[in-house]
C-alpha cells in the first residue's frame, strides 16, 4: 500500500463510516498530505506501512519551527487518526503516533458578547435593502439557536416545527437534534420567508433551503462571515466577532441565567460535556448567587 491509495481508502472512511463533513475530512487529509510533503522533500522512502516513530518525530520536529502549539496539537491528532486507521484494518500492528506528545496549550476563552452589543449589531442592519431582513434572521437564528455556521445554511424550511417550539438541527456526523426557537426568532424568520423569500427566483433545488442569496440560491460559510464582519465595522465593535461568537454567547447566557449545563450541552450538539464545560470559565460572576441561594451549608 502506498499513500495515495492509504489516503483514498481514509478518505472514503471519513466519510462513509464516519459520517463527518467535507470540512472536516479535507483537514484530517491536510494532515496526511503534510507527513507525505515532509518525506518527499527530504527524499524519505516509508511508506504507511512501514514508517516508524522516530520518522514521524522528526517531522512533528520539524512543524514545530513553523507552526504553533495549537496548530502542532491539530496535526497530531490528525495523523493518530490516520494510522489508528490502518491499525484498525490490520494494515499495520502498532501505531507509530502512540508515544508521540502533544505541546501543552492554554484554553483559550471564546469571545463572547453581551445582550446589549448583540441589540447594537442588529441595530446596523438596513432593512430597506431587500437583505435586511434575511439578514436579521440570520443574527436572531444564530444567537438564539446557537448554531453552527454550516447548521445555519443548511437550516431548510422542512426543519422548522414552529407550532412545536422546535427546529430540527444537523450538526458534526450528521446527528440531528432539536432545539427549542423562541418566538422573536420565529416571528423574524417568519417575517424574512414573507417578504423577502417569497419575492426571489428559488432555483432548482433550493426550493427547501431557509436562507438564500439574491439569486435563490444557498447562502455559503463566507457570506455569513461577510455578513457579520460588517456589521461589526458599522457597529465600531472592538472585539473579534464571528458567526461563532454568537453561539458561544448563546452558551454563555443561558449559563448565567442558571440553566442547566447538560441542557446547554444537548442543545450545542456536544458530544462531551467537557467541551460544554469551558462556559464554567466565561464569567463567574454568578457563582456565588448560586452557592448562597442553593447549598445546604449557605
Amino acid at each position: 500500500m502506498n499513500w495515495k491509495s492509504a489516503l483514498q481508502e481514509y478518505t472514503h472512511y471519513l466519510k462513509i463510516e464516519r459520517g463527518l463533513s467535507s470540512n472536516s475530512v479535507a483537514s484530517y487529509v491536510l494532515d496526511v498530505k503534510k507527513l507525505m510533503d515532509h518525506l518527499e522533500n527530504h527524499k524519505i522512502i516509508k511508506s504507511p506501512l512501514d514508517i516508524d516513530q522516530e520518522t514521524v518525530q522528526q517531522f512533528i520536529y520539524s512543524i514545530s519551527k513553523e507552526l504553533n502549539p495549537r496548530s502542532q496539537s491539530r496535526v497530531i491528532s490528525g495523523l493518530k487518526s490516520f494510522f489508528y486507521y490502518l491499525v484498525f484494518e490490520d494494515y499495520r500492528e502498532t501505531n507509530p503516533m502512540d508515544l508521540i506528545e502533544t505541546p501543552k496549550i492554554g484554553r483559550n476563552l471564546p469571545d463572547t458578547l453581551s445582550v446589549d452589543e448583540i441589540d447594537e449589531l442588529i441595530a446596523q442592519i438596513d432593512l430597506s435593502k431587500a437583505e435586511g431582513e434575511r439578514n436579521r434572521a440570520i443574527i436572531e437564528t444564530l444567537y438564539g439557536c446557537g448554531l453552527r455556521v454550516s447548521e445555519l445554511i443548511n437550516l431548510r424550511l422542512s426543519d422548522l416545527f414552529f407550532d412545536e417550539g422546535y427546529i430540527s438541527v444537523t450538526g458534526k456526523g450528521n446527528k440531528q437534534r432539536f432545539i427549542p426557537i423562541g418566538e422573536i426568532t420565529q416571528n423574524y424568520i417568519n417575517s424574512y420567508k414573507d417578504n423577502t423569500r417569497n419575492h426571489l427566483d428559488i432555483k432548482s433545488g433550493h426550493e427547501d433551503t431557509l436562507f438564500l442569496n439574491r439569486r435563490g440560491r444557498q447562502l455559503t460559510r463566507a457570506m455569513i462571515f461577510t455578513i457579520v464582519k460588517r456589521l461589526v465595522e458599522k457597529a465600531g465593535l472592538q472585539k473579534n466577532v464571528s458567526p461563532h461568537t454568537f453561539r458561544h454567547s448563546f452558551a454563555s447566557h443561558l449559563l448565567e441565567n442558571g440553566a442547566d449545563l447538560r441542557a446547554i450541552q444537548l442543545m450545542l450538539g456536544h458530544e462531551s460535556i467537557t467541551t460544554t464545560e469551558i462556559y464554567m470559565h466565561l464569567d463567574t460572576s454568578h457563582l456565588n448567587h448560586i452557592m448562597l441561594n442553593y447549598h445546604p451549608r449557605r
